[in-house]
């Protein structure tokens, strides 16, 4: 079974004058803009690499939720931020790193079983799976 989403992009004008919108199937983004100055000045509207943030932290979040469930434990609350690293190389920009930072509240927690549920989460969300760059994970569990 392949489940598909779907996501689009409109761009007008050049590089830095341009402007352009993102949007999503579900309704999650409809025609919210980006451009230039977004990602590179600190303007208003969103960027790539915080869409890719947005959706390694919800991606990690649930695989961890999975793997909580399957080691008898059931979290509170679980708090992802990515922070996603776009650097300049030789060929233009790279999204480096992404570095996570987990905060999770887990009743009675077993420090050892919740260091394995989140080892495998990170490896096996399918969004670090897709991302080709340094993936870091910082955790905080209140018990």
């Amino acid at each position: 079974m392949a489940i598909k989403k779907t996501a689009s992009a409109h761009w007008q004008g050049g590089i830095k004058d341009g402007k352009g919108t993102i949007s999503t199937e579900s309704g999650a983004l409809k025609a919210t803009p980006y451009g230039f100055n977004t990602r590179f000045e600190g303007q208003p509207g969103s960027n790539p690499e915080e869409l890719i943030g947005a959706a390694h932290a919800a991606c990690f979040s649930m695989a961890l939720s999975l793997q909580l469930g399957e080691a008898g434990m059931t979290a509170e609350s679980i708090d992802t931020q990515a922070e996603v690293v776009l650097e300049k190389d030789a060929g233009g920009f790279t999204i480096s790193t992404v570095n996570l930072r987990l905060k999770a509240k887990i009743p009675g927690a077993d420090r050892v079983r919740f260091e394995q549920a989140v080892a495998a989460a990170k490896t096996g969300c399918p969004v670090s799976k897709l991302l080709n760059a340094e993936i870091t994970l910082h955790t905080t569990l209140d018990s």
